[in-house]
């Protein structure tokens, strides 16, 4: 029954990594792509000045920018404590069982580490988004 329990937090465990991965490359791509599309709509003025569709364009991308952002953080702050949660329940199967001396606990500080710079690259991605174009537009 041991190793069944095993081979499911394992799976566990690779499930969430492999979401993990889907929601920062998405929101990577996404953020990337927004950020082309804002230059793009900030930066094209006509004779008559920015067309009125391009600012509602800008808006609606920059309030998506939010929401996917903060959606994407939402899921890896979930996906860390689902990580650490069954990590711990490895830790206490292993000290049960006298074979925690193979497993280094700091593991879990980094694990912790790294979704913190995920959230952080995200965060600067998104910022960038949203402010790189409205400075084109109020500079440009």
């Amino acid at each position: 029954m041991l190793r069944e329990i095993h081979e499911h937090v394992v799976a566990e465990l690779q499930q969430a990594a492999r979401v993990d991965t889907v929601f920062v490359v998405t929101a990577v791509i996404f953020n990337l792509v927004v950020m082309g599309i804002n230059w793009g709509v900030a930066s094209e003025q006509g004779e008559a000045g920015y067309p009125p569709e391009n600012d509602f364009i800008l808006v609606l991308l920059i309030v998506a920018t939010l929401l996917v952002n903060t959606f994407a953080v939402r899921a890896l702050l979930a996906g860390s404590d689902t990580r650490r949660k069954l990590l711990n329940g490895l830790v206490l199967m292993y000290q049960d069982n006298q074979v925690d001396k193979y497993y280094d606990t700091s593991l879990l500080d980094t694990y912790g580490t790294r979704y913190k710079l995920f959230v952080a690259v995200l965060a600067i991605l998104a910022g960038l988004a949203i402010v790189l174009p409205l400075i084109e537009r109020l500079v440009g």
